[in-house]
């Protein structure tokens, strides 16, 4: 099964099953899902979550539960940009000047309470979040196939910002979690830890992370649409 037979296949049983939730359909996406609430408040029970300082969070909407429960407990927030479209592409959401936590970690609002900056402005991180469509209990992870989680990952590699010590984490529903066999490409971030609404999966990956751009990878188009890689390109 190939990565995008496998998307087919979740983002359909999770409509048909009733789970999806809000944006509709959840094909072609990071699907929100049923107890996606439950999942972030199980999440911030992890050792990993109470000593952060730092979050950086995809903006996407199953982890929205996750954004504002980083902001509620004075987490720092970093979320990017769409494609890392401006020549500052991530978005700094500090608990410490925002009155309405909860409105700043919507997409729809964050461009009213956050703080592009570049990774060059950015404190490290202390945790990842990231979305996905599929997981394995070992680490490996599916998206929605464009690749920006990953090259977000390793342009803070690159910077210093996180490293092999760094959790990273998905919040997901239990339909997410699949025993298929993900081949997982050298640019590919594995997880940590896995959580859904009724549990937590320490996946103790065998799969080694990325330890930085892999520009060799990286289209030529998608090098000059992203303002950021032209700068660090060597």
């Amino acid at each position: 099964m190939t990565k995008d037979d496998l998307r087919e296949r979740i983002w359909t049983r999770l409509e048909d099953e009733g789970v999806a939730r809000f944006p509709f359909p959840p094909h072609g996406r990071i699907p929100n899902f049923a107890g996606a609430k439950e999942a972030a408040e199980r999440l911030a029970g992890l050792p990993g979550w109470n000593k952060a300082n730092v979050i950086k969070a995809n903006p996407d909407s199953p982890q929205l539960p996750v954004r504002r429960r980083a902001l509620r407990e004075g987490k720092v927030v970093y979320m990017a940009q769409p494609r890392l479209r401006d020549e500052k592409p991530f978005m700094k959401l500090d608990p410490a000047e925002i009155e309405d936590t909860d409105a700043a970690a919507t997409v729809s609002k964050m461009d009213d309470y956050a703080e592009p900056v570049a990774p060059d402005e950015m404190a490290s991180v202390d945790f990842v979040v990231s979305g996905s469509v599929a997981v394995t209990d070992d680490g490996a992870r599916v998206g929605k196939g464009e690749g920006y989680s990953d090259l977000e990952y390793a342009v803070l590699h690159e910077m210093g910002l996180v490293d092999e010590q760094t959790t990273i984490a998905s919040t997901v529903h239990e339909m997410q979690v699949v025993e298929d066999d993900i081949r997982l490409e050298p640019y590919d971030v594995p997880m940590d830890v896995l959580v859904t609404p009724d549990r937590e999966i320490r996946t103790k990956t065998p799969f080694s992370r990325p330890s930085g751009i892999d520009w060799e990878e990286l289209p030529v188009a998608k090098i000059e649409e992203i303002p950021l890689l032209g700068r660090l390109q060597p």
